[in-house]
């Protein structure tokens, strides 16, 4: 889990006003000024500042306060949403804490996004306002229950003082108060509410109280997104606004030498023509023009500082650091356990680089006016999108305002460290020079060939078995790029030459694995890494959970039986592991020509087991059904978790199966999903998801149910044919036939 980062590293926020950046959870209520009318409650996460400085730091630009939960007079309750929702049903979540502690009605909630502000929107987990690790629910649980308990508690007194009654009398329930025959809506009582002191620790329901939370219902954004009225970043269009499109170079590290750009202006629609420290961008009145334009550039680029590796150079380099000592990641002494071991296993494996490939690609709009920059777009690190603006236009990061629109999808991509497309739309409207708004397209090419990947990691490991198959050491050494070194994220994952992401997975394994040392090489290439759904338990889950597979066929033993015995200390992960392999049927006979695997994974604090069930048709693996147990604490709403582990599951298995970026020279060779192959729906298994019980804080979903399926589907080929696949996708690594 990452750290605080500091904030000194990111662009220009250095000599930002930093008295308002403390944080603590104290709730408070004011009245919307300029409104007239209606209840604002927010969590305004100060540690005891003086009052004038935190009415200074709970404003926005335009002196409106901004917090959690607004009730307005015609009776919307709007819940101000501080995490991006890319699809995983984050807006719903939140909306569904405060829903429930406020008894409202669910059709009076409406979602927004909460703007650009990390005094109060930051996100507990990594010191700045933005979404990823799966942590949205986890760091929001309590904050935004209190935010609805306490607006409760608020209408609650100013009901019992309009109708002279006491306040234990007063009932709320679906958005309606009541007192014997007294009546009123929440919109009704807000502006009366407004003038009560806010609770201090205001009392929150106990889960036999529950009216939403652990119950499945439709999520609040499905009409929208199904009639198509939900407005991203794409569909964005403005009075005067022009579309740009940015021609970077093929490899990765290479800059503009020249550029004739004559036959591009000719085309109808062509504004203008810009070089930047990116790249080249076309500026048109619509798309079509701006692509087609940026085609009939006839640009020169200076490749002498680019990367000319090709992937297959890239991994031929990677081998052999493998078969040298790395940066001890957790020590053990697993070289003399191995010398006296019966039997050794050693295996090699390689992971490529793969895209996120999003639904919606990178965009971005942005306007540059009167000395303050305003972004719309679907941003996930609003922090550091702010301050890298901020620092193009040399303006603060508080006169950078970002309107979050909702994404589709991202997968990490939205989530960058160096805000990649939004500087490129910036620094067009600046070199521009122009008032109106800009919009930045990418095309699909420009994703798939962008960077920005999950580094490609080779692993080599050796595990000393003893005559009875108990393993007595392991020692293992991972290859590949740190995501976080050289950001702003570095002092918090990066530890002693460790990137934690790297060996998450491995070097704190539950198994009870003695003498276990792993060592890491961190490698730099042309294309910029960066996390990838579920991050480092992409490769590390399917490296550990193919080897424990092996090994327990090694020692002539039950997977899911060796597995437990492995993890006697961890009743979490045994209680989904025993769970999936009872919904599967495990220990039973499979149908003929089927084949079972099994793995069990732990990452972002949740727990997945996953039972894949695996045909071969024509030398090819079928998967025909994933069984999922799931643990990720009280579950907010049932549906949503297993719509995430569903999701995953294909996620996961487009990857493992088909997916991956290649170079040849330096020049990335896809550009589409032709090239670029995910999973196609004829391909998706029947899933089925069980969620365990539990009482436990919320953990996260979004990406858990990626790493499981992986190995899960390598072992039942493993059982069906005998050949472990260690070289991915399987479209390379598997040979049968």
């Amino acid at each position: 889990m990452l750290g605080p980062i500091d904030l000194n590293e990111l662009p220009a926020f250095a000599g930002a006003r930093r008295e308002a950046l403390p944080l603590d959870r104290r709730l408070f209520v004011r009245l919307a000024l300029g409104t007239g009318a209606g209840l604002v409650i927010g969590g305004l996460i100060k540690t005891a500042p003086a009052a004038a400085e935190t009415a200074a730091a709970s404003k926005t630009a335009d002196g409106i306060f901004t917090p959690f939960v607004q009730i307005s007079p015609d009776n919307v309750v709007t819940v101000l949403i501080k995490h991006q929702d890319k699809g995983q049903g984050v807006a719903t979540g939140l909306s569904t804490l405060v829903a429930d502690e406020l008894d409202a009605d669910w059709a009076q909630i409406v979602p927004e996004f909460a703007p650009a502000n990390v005094a109060l929107y930051k996100n507990f987990a990594f010191g700045v306002q933005g979404t990823g690790g799966s942590t949205a629910i986890a760091n929001s649980f309590e904050q935004y229950r209190k935010a609805g308990a306490a607006a409760r508690a608020m209408i609650v007194q100013a009901a019992a003082k309009r109708w002279g009654v006491a306040a234990e009398s007063v009932k709320i329930a679906k958005g309606v108060v009541t007192s014997g025959s007294n009546s009123a809506t929440l919109g009704e009582l807000a502006k009366d509410a407004a003038t009560f002191p806010v609770p201090a620790d205001p009392t929150l329901k106990t889960p036999d109280q529950f009216t939403y939370i652990g119950k499945s219902f439709p999520r609040l954004d499905s009409k929208a997104k199904t009639t198509g009225a939900r407005i991203y970043t794409q569909d964005v269009q403005m009075p005067g606004m022009l579309v740009a499109t940015l021609a970077r170079p093929a490899r990765f590290g290479g800059v503009v030498k020249s550029v004739d750009d004559k036959a591009a202006r000719a085309v109808k629609g062509v504004v203008d023509v810009v070089t930047t420290s990116r790249g080249v961008a076309v500026l048109a009145t619509s798309t079509y023009p701006a692509i087609r334009a940026r085609e009939l550039l006839n640009i020169t680029w200076d490749d002498s500082k680019a990367d000319m590796r090709g992937t297959d150079a890239l991994i031929a380099e990677y081998q052999k650091l493998a078969e040298t000592p790395g940066v001890v990641a957790k020590k053990g002494d697993a070289d003399a356990a191995l010398a006296k071991a019966d039997r050794v296993v050693e295996a090699s494996y390689v992971f490529p680089y793969l895209a996120h490939a999003p639904m919606e690609p990178m965009n971005c709009v942005a306007q540059f006016k009167d000395g303050r920059a305003t972004l719309w777009t679907g941003s996930q690190l609003q922090t550091v999108d702010q301050a890298v603006t901020a620092a193009i236009f040399g303006i603060k990061p508080e006169d950078v305002t970002i309107n979050t629109l909702w994404a589709g999808g991202s997968f990490g991509r939205r989530g960058v460290y160096d805000s990649d497309y939004i500087a490129e739309t910036a620094e067009i409207v600046k070199v521009t020079g122009r008032s109106e708004p800009i919009k930045l397209v990418w095309t699909r090419e420009d994703d798939i060939k962008g960077g920005y990947y999950r580094p490609i990691y080779v692993h080599k490991v050796r595990v000393g078995l003893d005559k009875d198959g108990a393993i007595v050491g392991w020692h293992h050494r991972i290859v590949g790029q740190s995501i976080a070194t050289g950001t702003p994220f570095e002092s918090a994952i990066v530890k002693d030459g460790i990137d934690g992401t790297s060996v998450e997975g491995v070097s704190d394994t539950p198994y009870d694995v003695p003498n276990m040392h792993v060592e890491l090489h961190s490698t730099t290439a042309g294309p910029r890494p960066l996390w990838w759904r579920s991050v480092g338990h992409t490769h590390t889950a399917y490296v550990m959970e193919t080897m424990i597979d092996e090994i327990a066929v090694a020692a002539g033993k039950d997977p899911v039986e060796f597995r437990l015995s492995l993890l006697t200390k961890h009743p979490r992960h045994t209680g989904v592991l025993k769970l999936a392999a009872e919904k599967a049927g495990w220990g039973t006979p499979a149908p003929e020509g089927v084949f079972r695997g099994v793995a069990v994974h732990e990452s972002f604090k949740s727990f997945v087991a996953e039972v894949a069930e695996v045909r071969l048709v024509d030398g090819k693996p079928k998967v025909e059904r994933v069984v999922a147990a799931v643990d990720c604490g009280l579950a907010v709403n049932p549906d949503n978790i297993k719509a995430q582990v569903e999701g995953g599951v294909g996620f996961g298995l487009g990857a493992v199966l088909h997916s991956k970026v290649t170079m040849k020279d330096g020049v990335v060779e896809q550009g589409n999903f032709d090239s670029y192959e995910v999973l196609r729906i004829n391909e998706m298994p029947h899933v089925e998801v069980h969620i365990v019980p539990s009482t436990e804080a919320p953990t996260g979903i979004g990406e858990p149910g990626v790493p499981p399926v992986g190995p899960a589907v390598a072992n039942a080929i493993a059982a069906g044919t005998g050949q472990r696949v260690r070289v991915l996708p399987f479209d390379v690594g598997l040979k049968l036939g």
